[in-house]
């Protein structure tokens, strides 16, 4: 068993002591509660097997405590800027900033998921993780493969909010196959 430290992003707009009472009773003793600028989140340091399971299992207790499509996201966001990718490897935002505009290495860094022309540009971290990892900066495997499943369960979520039975279809075959 291993230890992983998520977020859960809530559409909910906060908690009471009865739902706290209620999570801390579906196996959520590993979690803390908050609201930070109108946001609700579940801070959780989960022991699992798995990521995935960690996650899975999360959003299922969460969820049946609560409405069953409140789950809205899970973080560390896999959106990051240059300054947080230097956070995550541990190298100078200026380092990162050479490599993205090609200036410093190989080149062929992910393009940005947005800010061509504006800042700040904002990059996916499942694409730049493998990429830093395929040019010789250390990214952890498990690094790389927490951010594709991240992206891949948010992208799911994103869906269930606009096609609720195909979103949730989705959600219960990706835990399925992990």
């Amino acid at each position: 068993m291993s230890l992983f430290e998520f977020s859960l992003i809530l559409d909910i707009p906060g908690f009471t002591p009865q739902i706290e009472e209620l999570l801390f009773e579906a196996g959520c003793d590993d979690a803390l509660l908050g609201v930070e600028d109108g946001v609700a989140y579940i801070d959780f340091s989960r022991e699992a097997a798995t990521f995935p399971a960690a996650v899975s299992t999360a959003i299922q207790q969460v969820e049946s405590v609560l409405d069953t499509h409140c789950v809205v996201r899970i973080e560390p966001d896999e959106l990051v800027t240059l300054a947080e990718i230097s956070t995550r490897v541990g190298r100078t935002r200026e380092s990162i900033r050479l490599l993205a505009s090609g200036r410093r290495g190989q080149g062929q860094f992910p393009l940005p998921l947005r800010g061509a022309k504006t800042r700040p540009r904002i990059w996916r971290w499942s694409e730049v993780a493998p990429w830093l990892s395929g040019h010789g900066i250390s990214v952890h495997e498990q690094d790389v493969l927490k951010a594709n499943m991240i992206a891949e369960v948010n992208a799911i979520l994103q869906l269930r909010r606009f096609q609720p039975q195909q979103g949730a279809r989705l959600l219960g075959s990706v835990f399925r196959s992990k």
